[in-house]
Parts: structure tokens; sequence; C-alpha cells
């Protein structure tokens, strides 16, 4: 009876702990936004700069400037998940949640982005391309609305509006080079400057 009834209190109390955790704990996807917003950031200023004639080179530069940056930030990422993986709160619903949403998130760039390319091929027409930054900045949005439902954090979601309406932004500048100068100065405001907010979130390793 003695046994049963400590099983029972050592289940109540990992629980406990379980809901502790997931209540509290801070998200973790802090580091990524922050090297995609670098990198991609980054790719949208070569790219403007490409598109303005500032460099004289091929065509199809554009084309591997992000195969580049997207090999770099795959690199990257497979690093960063491998420290998240030992961080307090990595197992919690929150960044079990917002986790998934921007892996969802990640997923449905890259395949948009597969079909715009052979879109442009198939029609010789890579106009079709100015699309994809509307595309990413949509996509943002939602995980950051699932980001701010499940931790009930205002800021997220009006980090979340301010994607959306960085999406409609963009794409008044359809056309002009000037797309990609717009798309960085809106991915610094809602993927670097909130990442770095929940990295300063993060407990520190000595606590």
């Amino acid at each position: 009876m003695t046994r049963e009834t400590q099983a029972i209190q050592d289940d109540i109390a990992y629980m406990r702990s379980l809901a502790h955790e997931g209540r509290h704990a801070p998200l973790l996807a802090g580091p990524i936004l922050v090297t995609a917003a670098i990198v991609f950031g980054g790719a949208s200023v070569g790219q403007w700069a490409l598109q303005s004639g500032t460099f004289n080179v091929s065509p199809w530069a554009q084309l591997w400037l992000w195969i580049a940056s997207a090999i770099i930030f795959t690199v990257a990422l497979i690093a960063l998940i491998g420290r998240m993986k030992g961080k307090p709160g990595i197992n919690s619903a929150g960044n079990k949640a917002v986790g998934a949403a921007w892996s969802a998130v990640g997923y449905g760039i890259f395949v948009t982005w597969l079909a715009l390319v052979a879109l442009s091929v198939r029609t010789e027409n890579w106009s079709f391309m100015a699309v994809m930054p509307t595309a990413v900045l949509v996509a943002y949005g939602s995980a950051w609305m699932v980001g701010a439902a499940m931790t009930r954090t205002r800021w997220m979601s009006f980090t979340a509006l301010a994607a959306y309406a960085g999406a409609v932004a963009v794409a008044w500048f359809i056309g002009s080079a000037l797309i990609y100068l717009v798309f960085a100065v809106v991915l610094m405001a809602i993927a670097l400057v909130p990442g770095i907010i929940l990295m300063r979130q993060e407990p520190s390793e000595i606590d």
C-alpha cells in the first residue's frame, strides 16, 4: 500500500513539473530567428545589389545566391538544434508547438521557392520570384500567431501583425529592385529583433 501511495505521489509530482515547465519555459527559437534574419536578410541585400546593376554578373548569380544562403542556414540550423536539445524547457508543450509551427513554415517556404523556380524555368519568366518575399512574410506571421497563442504574449501578436503588414508592403514594390531592401528591413523587424528578445529571456547556463 505504501508503494502504491508513493507511486501516485511521484506521478502527481511529475505531472506538476511538466505543467510548471510548460507554463514558464521560455521559447528557444531565438538563435534560429536571428540566424535566419542575418543570412536571408543579407541575401536580400545581395539580391537588390544584383538586380540594381551594382555588379555585372550572370543572371544565374541570383539563383546561386539563394542556394548558397539556404545551405549556410541549413548547416547553422543543424548546429543550433543540437545545442537546443540540452536546454531546459525544450520538451515543454510551448516549445514543441512553436517548434512544429516554425518547422512547417520552413518546409512551406522551401517548397514555395522550388515551385516558383520551376515555374520561372518553365515559362522563362523570372518575375514570378518577386512573389517570394510576400509568401515568406505571410508564413512568418502565421508562425508568430501560433507563438502568441501558446504563450499568450501580446508582443508576439503584434509581431505577427507586423509580418502580415510587411507582406502587403513588399508586394507594393513588386517590379522594383527595392522590394528586396524593404524585405530585408521587415525581416530585421520580425525575426532579428524578436529573436534577440527571446534569447535574452532564456535562462543562463549557470542558473
